[in-house]
Order: C-alpha cells, then sequence, then structure tokens
C-alpha cells in the first residue's frame, strides 16, 4: 500500500463548483470554503477527527438554497475517498464510532464494501442547527455514500441542540471512516473472501 493515498477532482454542473483534495494519511489540517460557514464548521472538524487533510472550494447557487452545494459536496468526496483507497488493500474496511457531544449521542458504523447504501435514522422532528437544515446532514451523508461505494449506518441515539447532533454526526463519521481506511498490518490484499471490494 501506498504511503500517501490522495485524490483531487473538480466538478462543474450549472448549478455548482466543487474543487476538493483530500489525503488519508494527514494529520487533520484543512482548508475549507463552502459559501456556507456551519457547513465549513463541519467539515474542518470532519478533516480534524478523521486525520484527513482536507481542501474544499465550493461556489454553488446558495441563493437558491444550500442543497446543491452540500449535496454535491459530498458527491466529489465521496469520488475522491474512493479513488484515494485504491484497490482497498491491506485496510481494516470497517470503522464504528461512538460520537457524545453534550446532551447528544450518535452512532456511525461504516464498511467499505463497494455496495452504497446509507441508513439514516433519526426522528422526524429532530432539530436543525439555527442556520443549517437537518435534512442536509442525511444528503451529504447520501451523497458520501453512494459516491465512496460504501455501507454507511448513522442513527441519532438522542439529543436536543440541532447544532449538537450535526457536530456529533460528522464527527463521528470522520471517525468511522478514519478506521475503516486505515492500514491494518495484519490483513494481507483485500479484506473479502471475494478477494476483491
Amino acid at each position: 500500500m501506498a504511503s500517501l493515498r490522495t485524490a483531487s477532482r473538480v466538478r462543474t454542473t450549472a448549478e455548482t463548483r466543487i474543487d476538493l483534495t483530500i489525503g488519508l494519511d494527514g494529520s487533520g489540517v484543512s482548508s475549507v470554503d463552502t459559501g456556507i460557514p456551519f457547513f465549513d464548521h463541519m467539515l474542518t472538524l470532519f478533516s480534524r477527527h478523521g486525520l484527513f487533510d482536507l481542501t474544499v472550494k465550493a461556489v454553488g447557487d446558495l441563493t437558491v438554497d444550500f442543497h446543491h452545494t452540500v449535496e454535491d459536496t459530498g458527491i466529489v468526496m465521496g469520488d475522491c475517498l474512493r479513488e484515494a483507497l485504491g484497490t482497498k488493500e491491506g485496510i481494516h474496511r470497517y470503522g464504528a464510532a461512538y460520537l457524545p457531544m453534550d446532551e447528544t449521542l450518535a452512532r456511525v458504523v461504516v464498511d467499505l464494501s463497494n455496495r452504497p447504501h446509507l441508513e439514516f435514522r433519526a426522528a422526524p422532528d429532530t432539530p436543525s442547527a439555527p442556520n443549517f437544515p437537518f435534512t442536509l446532514v442525511e444528503e451529504f451523508c447520501r451523497a458520501l455514500a453512494s459516491n465512496l461505494r460504501a455501507n454507511i449506518h448513522v442513527e441519532l441515539l438522542y439529543g436536543r441542540d440541532g447544532h449538537h447532533i450535526a457536530e456529533a454526526i460528522f464527527k463521528g463519521l470522520a471517525r468511522a471512516l478514519r478506521e475503516a481506511c486505515e492500514p491494518d498490518l495484519r490483513v494481507k490484499g483485500v479484506p473479502s473472501t471475494k478477494e476483491a471490494l
């Protein structure tokens, strides 16, 4: 396995332009500018807690709403993570995290299975952060899972504060992905009886 696993991509549509670079073996250094301050905060802490080096520059149709920018950033991040993982030889493959944030507890579990699926469980009345709809947290996770081709389960076990809820999920996602992406010295080849992921 290469000692430095990185990927970069630019995706341009009529709605957004996303320029993103990620390094899996970093120290959590980031430079993030999406035009959405709360989303910048989430991606910055995702980088820090996943120990992913991350650069994101996004320009989107924010006068419409935040949806396209958030979803398209998830698409590009998923693409870059998948590319940086390469053949997935010698990785843990699975990762899990329970993440507390004051009164909130979230659980995130990841399988880098090459079978995209998002299971996102939260009460319909889950509060949003003051300036970021909670539904966009799910949209980001769905775009990431689909393009990373990962099986991701997110469950909000409990919580009251919308900011804390979003933060617990993003940090939990970072920690679970960090574990799944990290090398396992005992694994020879691809961690699957199919010999392919």
